[in-house]
């Protein structure tokens, strides 16, 4: 058994494998980098749980999908060059997250690329990933709140010139008011994150890791997780900061999902079952640890498997049916969901076996 401290008590944390998560404050371990990967500090931001965790999403409304989810042949600049779509070839922890919540969003996401407005949560999460990346280029004593805050309004600026579409979100604001309540929120949000976490004692492997593997059925996974720590004595944990409120109990185990998915990643690429999955809420001030086993990720994988095979099906037939939440408040493409009287654009990948599969989506 470890201890962890929360509110200045020490708590016990639950042994490796336990089926309940642990929400505790603590300091992690430091060490020498385990994986082989490519870093890109404007890498997307990895996207948020399956829809079990829908609470906690939904504070911030849905991911857009990256350009790491792209279906070859389906955004503009293909099109244009006259390259056929492509099935899809890949799976990320918020894709796999989409199809488990709505089938016809994965379609829109995935194989139409349909736009999508960037949300000012959304973004604010992006800009203070960044910010959270760049301060460990620091010395680790310059690695202070005063610091990071101040690396904000830079950042935002780089976000600015990397995505320009990110400036609609504050047209309307000639006097900047909103804009800078905006970027305060970030400040609090990076200031909070000092109190989960003591920089000055981390020394990350990696930041921001892009990593994929490929399993044994031909699937191939691939996400960004936003830190690897690995102690001296070689144990792995990996951590996602999210700037969402922790979800409730019940909610948990769907929260790790992505946490479970890059533990699989890791383990397949390097053989090492990382000892700690951390969660690190900055919008309430939590962080969630799961210390996961070979089983958690034998199901994970297993779960996966089943997932590819329901996606290979849709798309083979274009059966993308939508499926109705309380999410769907949150989607930008209402106008093209029967459920909300709108029509899907023409299925753009060939269909196998049509028979019976269009039901609710209309014709192609």
């Amino acid at each position: 058994m470890e201890t962890s401290t929360e509110g200045g008590a020490e708590t016990a944390v639950d042994a490796p494998g336990t089926a309940e998560p642990t929400v505790a404050v603590r300091p992690g371990p430091v060490g020498e980098p385990i994986a082989a990967g490519q870093s890109d500090a404007d890498a997307p931001v990895a996207a948020e749980a399956e829809a079990e965790a829908a609470p906690t999403e939904a504070e911030t409304g849905p991911v857009p999908a990256t350009d790491a989810d792209a279906v070859p042949g389906t955004d503009k600049a293909s099109r244009a060059a006259g390259i056929t779509p492509a099935a899809p070839a890949s799976l990320s922890p918020s894709r796999a997250s989409d199809f488990m919540q709505c089938p016809l969003l994965y379609r829109f996401r995935v194989i139409d690329r349909l736009p999508e407005k960037p949300s000012e949560a959304a973004t604010r999460g992006t800009l203070v990933h960044s910010v959270l990346e760049r301060l460990f280029d620091a010395p680790a004593g310059e690695r202070t709140a005063p610091r990071a805050k101040s690396l904000v309004p830079g950042q935002w600026d780089r976000l600015r010139e990397s995505r320009p579409e990110v400036v609609e979100l504050f047209a309307d604001d000639p006097e900047g008011e909103r804009l800078t309540r905006w970027l305060g929120e970030a400040e609090r949000l990076v200031e909070r994150w000092f109190t989960l976490e003591d920089p000055t004692r981390l020394e990350p492997a990696e930041r921001e890791l892009f990593v994929e593997t490929e399993l044994d059925s031909g699937l191939r996974l691939r996400g960004i997780i936003d830190r690897v720590d690995v102690a001296p004595t070689g144990e792995v944990r990996i951590v996602d900061y999210k700037t969402g409120k922790a979800p409730r109990p019940e909610y948990a185990e769907g929260a790790l999902f992505q946490m479970k998915f890059y533990a699989l990643v890791v383990w397949r690429l390097k053989n090492v079952i990382p000892r700690r999955l951390q969660l690190v809420y900055l919008g309430s001030g939590d962080v969630l640890t799961y210390d996961p086993v070979l089983a958690d990720l034998e199901r994970v994988e297993r779960k996966l498997l089943a997932l590819w095979e329901a996606i290979r099906q849709a798309t083979e037939t274009g059966d993308w049916r939508p499926r109705p939440t309380k999410l769907c408040g949150w989607c930008d493409h209402q106008e093209h969901c029967p459920e909300f009287g709108g029509t899907p654009p023409p299925y753009p990948l060939p269909v196998t076996s049509a028979a019976g599969t269009q039901g609710r989506m209309g014709p192609d």
